[in-house]
């Protein structure tokens, strides 16, 4: 039987605020090591601990007594990969460290009330397990998958509703107070804080926990049908038998959401999908083989778009410098589409890869003499150098033949630090 409502935290002896002033150094330990950058104020990660130990315990007795006033959050707005923009709210250094420790305070008393079925912004949880997740119900025959995309989710959050959910497990007024300021926290923008009443920006410690919050019941309300779910922030996916069972939970769902948690669904990006048409957390299926987890082709194009980037504005450079530039790129999104496994797939990958360097290789050679001069250097018999220089073809074209991929050996790259791994079978994701 689904949960239905929140359990009051249990009382910790000291009040809630007070244990928040005594984790503050740890917290801000945490926010210094992710080295963020500055808000409103211009304070730096590296100007914090002088902050605090001139400023602390003063901002300690505010806390307690009520009295403390939270910076408005600079805005940023970053390009969505589906188009559009999404806003963030750095707050301030100072701000964060508070939040943090609110985090560290309570974060404990709410996730042992989250669904199972949620993974996003939970120690312990992530993306992968999510998806695995999902392939488990795909191959359990559940061939129909409902996506449900909330339009703007942390712009709209409703205050009421979110503190009433919150104060259901807290009753520490003084931090409820506290949290009600972040929330209402302005946003500067060009100079000017503007007063905000609905939403939650990303970019705190505390809207990931505020955010599952708000969805927790959302997740509730899915169990209580009987329905198969995974959700991963607002991110969610509902997984059914059939395509009139997907449409009927489509709209059922889309007005609980709406009249409920007084949150929108963007009509346009939810729908009903076959798994191999269903996109999560940049996943899907493979077409051919409908319970294979695989990468989504919009997540390779968009790889590309930012290797191209790189790529373009290499010339002029070393190879090892553009090499320097990619690994992180490579490593980074090879780590997180571990799932897939592939081996065409990345052996493919790794050569277009190699293929855009050798390129970069021949335009640096620039002239037929150079280039005659270089592929001799490098082992080529002379005839071939020479016929290879003046062949009248392009870049692209010289780079994938053979008289680059013999002189210029994928051993060179790999000394120079590219990053070249086919995935094995999935392992230690748990």
């Amino acid at each position: 039987m689904a949960k239905s409502q929140w359990t009051k935290a249990e009382p910790k002896g000291l009040p809630l605020i007070e244990i928040v002033c005594l984790v503050l150094e740890e917290a801000a330990q945490k926010v210094i090591r992710n080295k963020g950058a500055a808000g409103v104020d211009g304070i730096t990660f590296e100007d914090l601990p002088r902050f605090l130990e001139k400023h602390g315990e003063k901002i300690k007795q505010k806390l307690r007594n009520g009295t403390y006033i939270p910076a408005p959050v600079k805005r940023v707005d970053i390009s969505k990969p589906n188009g559009g923009t999404r806003m963030l709210g750095i707050p301030t250094l100072l701000d964060r460290t508070i939040q943090q420790a609110i985090v560290m305070t309570i974060g404990g008393d709410f996730g042992e009330q989250f669904s199972n079925k949620s993974y996003g912004f939970r120690e312990g949880r992530n993306c992968q397990q999510a998806v695995l997740k999902a392939q488990e119900y795909v191959e359990s025959g559940k061939c129909w998958v409902v996506e449900m995309d909330l339009s703007k989710f942390f712009d709209r959050v409703n205050h009421d509703i979110l503190m009433d959910r919150v104060s259901r497990v807290i009753t520490d007024k003084p931090l409820l107070k506290l949290i009600r300021r972040y929330l209402n926290a302005g946003i500067m923008e060009d100079g000017l804080a503007s007063p905000r009443t609905q939403g939650a920006p990303q970019g705190s410690p505390l809207s990931p926990l505020l955010s599952n919050v708000m969805l927790t019941e959302l997740d509730w309300e899915i169990d209580s049908r009987g329905l198969s779910h995974v959700r991963y922030a607002d991110d969610c996916n509902i997984y059914v038998k059939s395509e009139k069972a997907a449409q009927r939970v489509l709209n059922s769902i889309t007005q609980y959401v709406e009249g409920e948690l007084k949150l929108r669904v963007n009509r346009d990006k939810s729908g009903t999908f076959r798994p191999k048409d269903s996109t999560f957390l940049g996943y899907t299926f493979s077409k051919a083989d409908s319970k294979r987890i695989v990468v989504a082709k919009k997540s390779v194009r968009r790889l590309w778009t930012k290797l191209h980037k790189i790529f373009n504005s290499a010339r002029g450079t070393s190879l090892k410098k553009t090499i320097e530039r990619l690994t992180p790129v490579l490593r980074g999104w090879r780590n997180y589409y571990r799932l897939d496994t592939r081996k065409k797939f990345w052996n493919e990958m790794d050569e277009r890869i190699r293929h855009h360097l050798r390129e970069l290789i021949w335009v640096a050679w620039k002239k037929p003499k150079i280039r005659e001069k270089n592929l001799v250097r490098l082992g080529l018999d002379p005839e071939t150098a020479w016929k290879s220089s003046v062949n009248g073809r392009g870049a692209w074209w010289n780079s994938g033949q053979a008289h680059m991929n013999l002189t210029i050996k994928n051993a060179r790259f790999a000394r120079l630090g590219l990053y070249c791994k086919v995935p094995m079978t999935v392992m230690n994701i748990f």
